[in-house]
């Protein structure tokens, strides 16, 4: 008893000495806490507030309702299961040639009333429902007619719960009513000093929903202090649900076996069969879809933590983000288009409500190509700084996850060192979401689709780099464009709906609503999708990890006491570089601005021609106009913020990397005549082309002071300015020396055509024309690539013939799914780098 009185729920026991005085029209000493734990919500709470106050049970109440419900759910999914072993093989397949309508009447005469959409819970909580009328969706957000009449989710739904232990489901199904609970959706019975077992049952037993009170057990405090099982209010709402779903479930099977009498159907008559199997993703389309996996997830057996793709979707983004820098820095027509996107979703693009211009557009274009400049480096620096982090913490509890397997179980804590690095890893994930959540508040409204809605607000004076944004006065939205500008508008504020809905339920939200409708397809730019993509990735790591149960419900408890010191480390780790976020300001880069800005044609170039003086000479200029900047920026960041120690582009910039370059135009002797050589490893190499640093500054040079004569002076060539001066040069770079033997890859004419246009060179072949996006992906598959859709516009793509295990991410072409050659070449160049893959190497099979 002496337990049970240390641990009531009393407001006296906190201490307040040190805060502000509470300003309450009743004396809390006049409140027997003991007696009554709701007294001071039913004080301040109640109708016409905010605060509900929920319905207290006594033990003997909760006791029969548990043991009524546990019993009623033991004896469902007994039966489910007797069934399942003799006829699923039928019920699946009368339900995949039954139509659509027939499908309908079967769930909506097991489920009357079933809500008519996908996550009712969420189109309640978006229009601020409440209510018992409500609580069903809330209660049951994966039960609706748009989800279950699909082929697979219904027999998905069959197989999980009629196959696999109720304790599988308990924590999943508490977390699916997690948006009904946090906005008083739901509101659980009170019942204090008493904890309800759920969790750790392997097998279906009668004790499962057992009520303990706290003084009954040593540990029955901290199971429910530490959320290792249930309180009383959610054990009865846990119970409810899995109770309806498999009477649901048998109600389902009984219409489908219409045929077979109900008497008899679980009988000795009919023999138990091998347990069926339904085809994958992959067997269906030849590849795995994330938003059908996160559709699916509800309907399975709940999944199991899987580091090893949180490992691969980070390594891939992580090598995706180097890719990235080192393409700004070696391709003139990829720096442009970046800088034009950039340009295009900026807010100053805005008019403001009185029609007018922003005031940088008189007269002061440089600063406007400053901040243009500054948002590219500063994306693309951060995002190798944050991903890069993230990858390295996943492999560190991938190892404690294998260090620590025999200790692990879950009716224990975890190891304490293989605690600390899930905890931190989440930090810094949540840590991670402000960054692109930052990018879609600033550039989704000012997306060119977008500006037709929105208008800027006239800033007070001209000197203010404050910008704000409004609805256009007068502007009409349909569903979709409401929708859309709703969820990405939750996503941008990052306040209070973003955080009852979560994260990872936006994003699906986002992704499905995108994938469902071609006019919010057509709303959304490249940009605008691949920012959706990382959102993607970094909700698909909070959902692994909330899947790792029961440990998952105590993530918040386990981070409460170490966030200072977490915080504290993310800012000593996050300071060096951040500091080139302020280097990159108006005043500092206003002096290198005319450098990028890309008027007079500086970044033209024309790699896809056949080499001849003019072009080589276009191209040169191009590469020597991209290394003039990119030295500048390159001083500014080291005068302003130093070398950025300890940081990855640094580790980047300062390796031995190669950019390809032009060399100078010699004319080519005349030769005879003869038959054109057939593509080969050596062939594929373009003899017009010389190796140079990524970076002259990282490279091994000293830092150099802003006005340096190297910036200020002038080349002086025949009108074609010349690149920089370089150390010398490799002959060729170290990533595509041709070994003695070159494996090579037998493959088809389709893919053969899509390689040949990857590792394109002007002196082989002709220019080639577009790559449809399904040509692309039947050519990684053919090579041994498993090919996953994330959300947004990228694709995973992860090895499972090569010697390498390093996956690697492409994007989609937006809006049509065709790549231009021109970033088909930059697709070939990452190949390169990524796995020494030339045009040769891919050859007609026989």
């Amino acid at each position: 008893m002496e337990l049970r009185r240390d641990h009531q729920f009393r407001l006296r026991d906190l201490d307040l000495e040190d805060s502000a005085p509470l300003d309450l029209p009743f004396d809390l000493n006049n409140l027997d806490f003991n007696r009554d734990p709701l007294a001071l919500l039913k004080k301040i709470g109640g109708p016409g507030t905010n605060i509900p106050i929920p319905e207290a049970w006594s033990a003997a109440e909760v006791r029969q309702e548990a043991r009524s419900r546990s019993d009623a759910v033991f004896t469902y999914c007994t039966v489910l299961n007797k069934i399942l072993q003799r006829h699923e093989a039928s019920i699946q397949k009368r339900w995949v040639k039954k139509t659509r309508q027939q499908r309908l009447n079967i769930l909506l005469k097991a489920w009357p009333g079933m809500p008519a959409t996908h996550r009712p819970d969420f189109h309640a909580f978006r229009k601020n429902k409440k209510g018992p009328e409500n609580q069903e969706a809330y209660m049951w957000p994966y039960i609706n007619q748009e989800d279950l009449v699909k082929t697979k989710t219904l027999l998905l739904l069959l197989n999980s719960r009629g196959r696999h232990p109720l304790s599988h489901f308990a924590a999943a199904d508490n977390e699916a009513m997690r948006l009904g609970k946090i906005t008083q959706g739901i509101i659980p019975i009170f019942l204090n000093e008493h904890v309800m077992i759920l969790n750790g049952f392997t097998t279906n037993t009668h004790d499962y929903g057992a009520l303990v009170e706290w003084g009954e057990h040593p540990e029955a405090f901290d199971w429910m202090a530490n959320r290792k099982q249930f309180m009383p209010g959610e054990g009865l709402l846990i119970l409810q649900v899995q109770q309806r779903i498999l009477s649901f479930l048998i109600e389902c099977c009984a219409q489908i076996l219409h045929d077979i009498p109900e008497h008899t159907s679980i009988s000795d008559l009919y023999p138990i069969l091998p347990e069926p199997q339904l085809k994958s993703g992959t067997e269906i389309t030849g590849f795995e879809s994330l938003a059908v996996m996160a559709a699916e997830a509800p309907y399975r057996v709940p999944g199991q933590l899987d580091l090893g793709r949180v490992v691969s979707l980070l390594s891939a983004r992580t090598s995706a983000a180097e890719d990235h820098i080192w393409a700004l820095r070696e391709d003139p027509d990829y720096f442009l288009r970046q800088f034009l996107e950039i340009k295009e979703h900026r807010q100053e693009m805005l008019k403001d409500s009185n029609g007018k211009d922003h005031h940088v557009f008189s007269g002061r274009e440089d600063v406007f190509w400053a901040r243009v400049i500054g948002t590219i480096v500063w994306e693309s620096y951060s995002d190798l700084e944050i991903f890069s982090k993230l990858s390295e913490q996943a492999k560190q509890l991938e190892l404690l996850q294998q260090k620590y397997t025999a200790e692990i179980s879950p009716d224990k804590d975890l190891p304490a060192e293989y605690l600390e690095a899930f905890i931190r890893f989440r930090y810094y994930i949540d840590q991670a979401a402000k960054a692109p959540l930052l990018k879609l508040s600033r550039s989704a409204q000012a997306a060119p689709p977008m500006r037709k809605f929105f208008v800027r607000i006239p800033p007070p004076d001209t000197q203010t780099t404050m910008i704000g944004v409004m609805t256009k006065p007068g502007t009409k939205m349909n569903n979709i464009e409401h929708e859309l500008i709703w969820l990405l508008h939750t996503l941008g504020q990052d306040d209070k709906p973003l955080f009852f809905a979560s994260l990872p339920l936006i994003v699906d939200e986002l992704e499905r609503l995108i994938q469902s409708e071609k006019q919010a397809q057509v709303l959304l730019t490249a940009y605008l999708t691949e920012v959706i993509s990382d959102l993607s990735i970094i909700s698909q790591c909070q959902n692994q990890l909330n899947l790792y149960q029961p440990w998952a419900q105590r993530w918040d408890l386990y981070q409460g006491g170490r966030e200072d010191a977490l915080e504290k480390e993310y800012k000593e780790w996050s300071e060096p570089w951040g500091r080139v976020r302020p280097a990159m300001g108006d005043t500092h880069m206003n002096r290198v601005a005319m450098l990028g800005e890309p008027s007079g044609g500086k970044f033209n170039y024309p790699f896809e021609k056949r080499r001849t003086q003019k072009n080589v000479e276009t191209l040169r200029s191009a590469e020597a106009n991209l290394d003039k900047l990119w030295t500048a920026i390159d001083q500014i960041i080291l005068a302003k913020a130093g070398d950025l120690p300890g940081s990855a582009v640094k580790n980047l910039l300062s390796q031995l990397r190669i950019l390809h370059r032009t060399k100078e135009w010699v004319e080519p002797a005349p030769a005879p005549a003869k038959p054109k050589p057939a593509a080969t490893a050596t062939t594929d190499l373009d003899i017009y082309s010389f190796f140079s640093p990524i970076s002259q500054i990282y490279s091994g040079s000293s830092a150099l002071k802003l006005d340096t004569p190297q910036l200020k002076s002038k080349v002086k060539t025949r009108g074609t300015p010349q690149p920089p001066p370089i150390t010398e040069p490799p002959a060729e770079p170290p990533n595509t020396t041709i070994p003695d033997h070159q494996p090579t890859f037998p493959v088809n004419s389709r893919a053969l055509k899509v390689f040949r246009t990857l590792f394109f060179n002007p002196d082989v072949t002709s220019t080639p024309g577009e790559i449809p996006w399904t040509d692309f992906l039947h050519a990684m598959t053919s090579v041994g690539f498993e090919v996953m859709k994330l959300y947004g516009s990228v694709w995973q793509f992860q090895p499972t013939k090569l010697d390498v295990e390093r996956g690697i991410q492409f994007h989609e072409p937006h809006p049509k799914g065709k790549v231009p050659f021109t970033v088909a070449r930059r697709f070939g160049r990452r190949l390169n780098r990524a796995y020494g893959w030339v045009g040769g190497m891919f050859v007609l099979e026989k």
